[in-house]
């Protein structure tokens, strides 16, 4: 399988461009939507692990974000370990927030916790935190 490195794909003609940004025919458009390469991995990736479809995305940051949101969205809730990495806690601190989704951190060492902070709107559990050793 061939690596294709761009971001965009010539079309056979105007018409062509309208069927497929209608989504009247299937092809490629722009690489934020879909590229062969990555369909090819997304493909074996289903295969290999049994299931009808994957989606393959650039960074965790990326694959994470699509994730809860495709479980969570405005007015939702979110528990998870006060124990995050950088862009992970950024991401439950700053960005779920603005967009409605409210997050309450947790001690991870005192699982009760995570229960106390359930409500009736919580969608998520995030149990997973840094390793002890990365804590020192």
């Amino acid at each position: 399988m061939p690596i294709y490195q761009t971001t965009s794909y010539q079309f056979k003609s105007t018409q062509h461009a309208a069927n497929l940004f209608a989504l009247a025919e299937f092809g490629n458009i722009y690489t934020r939507t879909m590229n062969p390469t990555t369909d090819v991995l997304e493909q074996r990736m289903a295969d290999l692990e049994g299931g009808v479809g994957a989606r393959a995305t650039s960074s965790g940051h990326a694959a994470q974000a699509l994730a809860i949101l495709t479980l969570a969205g405005a007015g939702d809730h979110i528990v998870t370990s006060s124990r995050l990495y950088g862009g992970t806690y950024n991401q439950f601190a700053y960005t779920f927030p603005r967009i409605g989704i409210d997050v309450t951190f947790v001690d991870p060492t005192d699982l009760s916790g995570f229960e106390k902070a359930i409500r009736p709107n919580t969608k998520i559990l995030v149990l997973k935190s840094l390793p002890s050793t990365a804590l020192k």
